[in-house]
């Protein structure tokens, strides 16, 4: 559960300044007493980065990827940013997951099989920022075309792109790859990038996910560095052989260089953790879920 909200008045704190006023008077420095050390170490709030950028890698363990040499790229932004070492994902097989991490909910499904375009009418990131006049896209590698709600195209599969299955977000906020902004301060808000099942490591190699960040996404990556962005790196699923433990990586000037956490926390953390930085309504599950912490620069 979330930490629970400041009380500015409450008797602890009341007690603290109580006892630095002693101090003082007593000619000791607070600081020598340990007075001010909880404040000072204490974990910054969740930010609200101008673009975040979640990218969807598919089917592989913790362990299969962290610390793996297929993946330098990827360990090289852990290594910069924060490592989440105790990620889960909820459930078997890969489309429900994309549900829970964007609605927060599977909404019922239970297989990869393809849902009916605008047939769910719930809360979900996309509504929630478009409803707080913020802005929502998809990026989709190996999309038909511009908007195209297809069920499966050569390496392009609907199933990781659970935007289509909801009746409250516009079909037109579904783009090509190749739209992708190369001027990345025109990006929106929110945008989920989704790579193609063989860049997605689902049907080739970890090294062939890695290789396709880096090529795809490390121009932003180095931006979002300096320029209040974040990028989200996350596995809908692990190999089944890993208790669901999958990677999950943060990258970007919010983030805390070198930081990671051994919270457990999973999709709907994720989901949570994203609307809190927008001051938005947490859907579904992720009303009980906790907000991603210890891991933002203040």
């Amino acid at each position: 559960m979330p930490a629970a909200a400041s009380r500015p008045h409450s008797p602890r704190r009341l007690r603290r300044r109580h006892s630095v006023a002693l101090a003082a008077a007593f000619g000791f420095a607070a600081t020598s007493l340990g007075l001010w050390a909880s404040d000072s170490a204490a974990a910054p709030a969740v930010p609200t980065p101008d673009h975040v950028v979640v990218v969807v890698f598919e089917n592989h363990a913790y362990s299969q990827v962290m610390g793996s040499s297929s993946a330098p790229y990827i360990n090289s932004l852990a290594s910069g940013g924060a490592n989440l070492t105790a990620s889960y994902a909820e459930t078997h097989p890969s489309q429900p997951n994309y549900y829970a991490l964007f609605s927060g909910d599977t909404q019922d499904v239970t297989d990869d099989s393809c849902v009916d375009p605008g047939s769910i009418d719930e809360p979900n990131l996309a509504s929630e920022l478009i409803s707080a006049g913020r802005t929502w896209a998809s990026y989709n590698e190996s999309l038909p075309f511009e908007g195209s709600t297809t069920c499966k195209s050569g390496k392009y599969a609907q199933k990781h792109n659970p935007w289509f299955g909801f009746g409250n977000i516009p079909t037109n906020t579904a783009h090509t790859l190749s739209a992708f902004p190369r001027d990345y301060s025109t990006l929106p808000t929110v945008s989920f990038v989704v790579p193609n099942l063989c860049s997605d490591m689902h049907d080739c190699s970890v090294g062939t996910g890695d290789t396709w960040l880096k090529s795809n996404l490390k121009g932003y990556a180095d931006w979002a560095k300096s320029h209040n962005s974040l990028l989200l790196i996350t596995f809908d699923e692990d190999n089944r052989l890993s208790g669901n433990r999958i990677p999950t990586v943060l990258y970007g000037q919010p983030v805390k260089a070198g930081s990671g956490s051994g919270t457990t926390y999973n999709h709907y953390d994720v989901l949570r953790t994203l609307e809190t930085m927008y001051g938005l309504p947490h859907a579904g599950n992720a009303a009980n879920a906790r907000d991603i912490t210890g891991i933002w620069n203040s």
